[in-house]
């Protein structure tokens, strides 16, 4: 009897050199990793101290209803049990009949776990069935959850979906195939690139792990993104002001003007020439003026909604007033921006100033009495906390906000993008959106408490009044022709309450449009597209649901229809305005300086 020797080939050898030197980098790379979370900055306790107490609230209802009602408790534990070991059960008997597979598996889609091995593959499957099983029966035990104050239930739902979305096995290594199957494609590579990934966000952050989602070296403002021509004519310490060339030969008589939100960058609305809403604006002959505000930093803590209004919304207005010679403007208000020009409408009606012609909403809340989605975090609690970092710092950093807003959707904002980030090693999408997503602003400290208690907690612009610049203002002073643009998908201005606030305001003259989509792909929509469409019904009085039950759904773009209704209230057409006057030379071109302000809280 003969023994034969097993020689490796030169290609598994050389195979298992890259891996062995690969995890020889992994190890280096944890070092680093564990020196930048050493430095990191230190956390604000108060930010997690309301989620801590809220879990304790919500043991003390789950053992009162223990006590309560011990058979209905017992009733969902058995069940949850019964669950576990019918699939524990079925997964070994299909093994017992000597075949490596998964049991049927009848289970709701997730596309998470798009992989047919979570399917076929008896590891896999199990562990994402147990995963579904436990899920299923944390927010069921949430649900049964009664002797709670709804508002605090609705936070409960919130938090534990957040955990139960943490807990997805797609987030962990050992429990993923894809990130399992690209680590062996390439021989550890993709780990020894997630890792440096994670190690480059988490350095540029403080030690905070914020997941970059967009290649920031693929884009310039002002080179391959917002590049419509235009000029900065004014400027103060709260914004630049710029005007677009004309492109056409005569204009509309009354000018526009755009107030986009200071939250993120007016460029979403300009990122490239086949989605600028700015440039077909343009195209359909108005005299269009933008603002672009300042990127604040910590001098700017007692800065307010008043200077806002002030040296934001009334100087845009004077000056575009001065420099087309008109008596009246047009005016777009998008999102915090479309709110605050509802305050700026109710101020001028009480001051008697006529100088807005028309207005149009894109996504704003005017109503916050129903808090819908950010219940959560408009608690006393949570912005307690809110007002401890701005007492700190003199800003909300624009990090917090972003944070906020992505856990609303984190499977999609979070966790996706840091599973192909750090586990499979991709290299963030060269996408302008998710760029754009990513170059926020900060917000002054005042502003955002003034913001958040008065506005969004205590509702008191469509209640009792707004106090500012020794004025009650009130959401039923704005009597101006207006047109309001909601999103049928967005989470962050949810349409129905868009609606409710339009339905309380005393104009006349008022259209609604709702746009199929979100907050951003819903406004940013354009006719080429052909992609998203939209719902209209002039019966404004109708309560939202019977509204969108009647409503004429239209194919396409909402901006043409917007365009029609707009081109009513512009006047006849002039000779083309070039941008600024004798006295106001321009500063420099669009889109201008303070858009180009990066993020420093």
């Amino acid at each position: 009897m003969t023994t034969q020797t097993k020689v490796d080939s030169p290609a598994s050898t050389e195979s298992l050199e890259r891996m062995t030197e690969n995890l020889k980098k992994v190890e280096e790379l944890t070092e680093r990793l564990q020196r930048v979370l050493t430095n990191r900055q230190p956390h604000n306790p108060a930010l997690d101290g309301p989620n801590q107490e809220l879990f304790g609230r919500a043991a003390q209802a789950y053992w009162a209803e223990a006590i309560n009602n011990p058979a209905r408790v017992i009733e969902r534990q058995m069940s949850y049990w019964s669950d576990t070991m019918k699939h524990f059960v079925e997964a070994q008997q299909t093994l017992a009949k000597g075949r490596l597979a998964a049991p049927e598996d009848p289970g709701p889609k997730d596309r998470r776990f798009a992989n047919p091995l979570w399917d076929t593959h008896p590891y896999f499957n199990f562990v994402k069935q147990q995963y579904q099983i436990n899920a299923q029966a944390l927010m069921q035990a949430v649900d049964d959850v009664s002797d709670m104050d709804p508002k605090e239930k609705r936070r409960l739902a919130y938090f534990s979906r957040q955990i139960v979305d943490m807990m997805s096995p797609t987030n962990f290594l050992a429990t993923n195939p894809d990130a399992l199957e690209r680590a062996v494609a390439t021989e550890g590579q993709s780990l020894v690139q997630g890792l440096e990934n994670m190690i480059r966000d988490l350095e540029a952050n403080d030690g905070e792990l914020i997941v970059k989602l967009a290649d920031e070296t693929a884009f310039e403002v002002g080179g391959n993104i917002a590049t419509t021509p235009g000029k900065v004519v004014f400027r103060n310490r709260m914004m630049e002001l710029i005007q677009y060339a004309p492109a056409t030969e005569k204009v509309y008589k009354t000018p526009l003007i755009i107030f986009p939100p200071w939250i993120n960058k007016f460029y979403i609305l300009d990122l490239k020439a086949q989605n600028s809403l700015v440039k077909w604006i343009t195209e359909q002959g108005y005299t269009l003026f933008v603002v672009s505000w300042v990127n604040p930093d910590p001098s700017y803590r007692e800065i307010g909604m008043e200077d806002y209004i002030e040296d934001g919304y009334l100087a845009a207005i004077r000056e575009v007033k001065e420099i087309t010679g008109e008596k009246q403007v047009n005016a777009i208000g998008y999102c915090i921006a479309g709110t605050t020009l509802s305050l700026t409408l109710s101020l001028l009606k009480q001051k008697g100033d006529k100088s807005i012609k028309s207005a149009t909403f894109f996504t704003a809340l005017t109503d916050f009495s129903d808090q819908g989605e950010f219940t959560p975090f408009l608690t006393d609690d949570f912005i307690d906390g809110i007002e401890a970092e701005t007492d700190e710092k003199g800003l909300l950093p624009s990090a917090i906000m972003a944070r906020t807003f992505s856990f609303l959707r984190s499977t999609d904002l979070i966790y996706s993008p840091a599973i192909k980030s750090y586990m499979m090693g991709e290299t963030p999408p060269a996408f302008d959106l998710l760029y754009w997503n990513g170059d926020g602003a900060n917000l002054p400290a005042k502003m955002a408490m003034q913001y958040l208690r008065g506005l969004c907690q205590r509702d008191e612009f469509a209640r009792e009044g707004f106090d500012l610049l020794g004025h009650k203002l009130q959401l039923s002073d704005v009597d101006v022709p207006l047109c309001s643009i909601a999103c049928e998908g967005d989470h962050i201005a949810a349409w129905k309450d868009c609606y409710r606030g339009v339905q309380q305001m005393s104009s006349k003259d008022r259209t609604f449009i709702l746009a199929q989509s979100g907050h951003i792909a819903g406004i940013v929509n354009p006719p080429t597209k052909k992609k998203y469409g939209h719902y209209t019904n002039p019966d404004l009085d109708l309560e939202h649901d019977d509204w969108r039950a009647g409503a004429d759904f239209h194919d396409g773009s909402w901006w043409p229809t917007w365009e029609a209704w707009l081109r009513k209230r512009s006047g006849t057409k002039v000779e083309s305005r070039e941008p600024g006057d004798s006295t106001h030379p321009p500063l420099c071109d669009a889109p201008g300086t303070y858009v180009r302000s990066k993020t420093g809280g």
